[in-house]
């Protein structure tokens, strides 16, 4: 005679992970992130430089664009420290805050109380904005050029120096010309 034993569904082997292959799996992540931390590090530094040099041409390149709009009469100027709580813009040449761009009213090349905001540009966090060769305020004559001395600002990862190679330089010739320079031809020298 012939059993008939067929196998009970339910007596199947259960499917999942065990606590031991979980912890394994678990550790081996966290081992593969920790390697690969220092790599995003600078990756992450490279975007917030890049970023905020775009930010901060897009904004000369507006403010020239409303001073010929406007007949001059247009400044840029930094944040002061501690704006959104951002405390790394104690110094003139500090725009770590970030900026503004006025309708200079009284042509005084100081955005006051009154005179309309045209844009704000608040810098993003971890980044250091210097601005060399001049001060808080950058005045545009009529012909969207800056109104004295070119323009040169560094940008650079916190805490580090002009050598860190995610750093770079943002130039304005007096003449309008904007450029960007890696970190190896900062400063800007016109």
């Amino acid at each position: 005679m012939f059993s008939s034993h067929r196998p009970n569904p339910q007596a199947r082997h259960p499917g999942g992970f065990t606590a031991i292959e979980l912890m394994v799996t678990l550790a081996v992540t966290a081992i593969l992130a920790s390697l690969a931390a220092p790599s995003f590090k600078a990756l992450f530094e490279r975007w917030r430089v890049s970023s905020t040099v775009e930010q901060l041409k897009s904004s000369l390149f507006y403010a020239r664009s409303e001073a010929i709009r406007r007949g001059g009469r247009v400044t840029i100027q930094k944040l002061p420290n501690n704006t959104n709580g951002c405390t790394t813009a104690s110094t003139n040449t500090a725009w770590d805050c970030g900026w503004i761009v006025c309708h200079d009213i009284n042509d005084n090349g100081k955005c006051t109380s009154g005179e309309p905001v045209l844009q704000r540009v608040d810098a993003p966090a971890g980044v250091q904005v210097s601005r060399t060769g001049g001060s808080t305020s950058i005045k545009l004559n009529r012909w969207g050029l800056v109104d004295g001395a070119w323009l040169g600002f560094n940008i650079v990862p916190a805490e580090q120096s002009v050598s860190n190679p995610a750093a770079k330089g943002l130039c304005m010739s007096t003449g309008g010309r904007i450029r960007v320079i890696p970190s190896e031809e900062i400063p800007c020298t016109n």
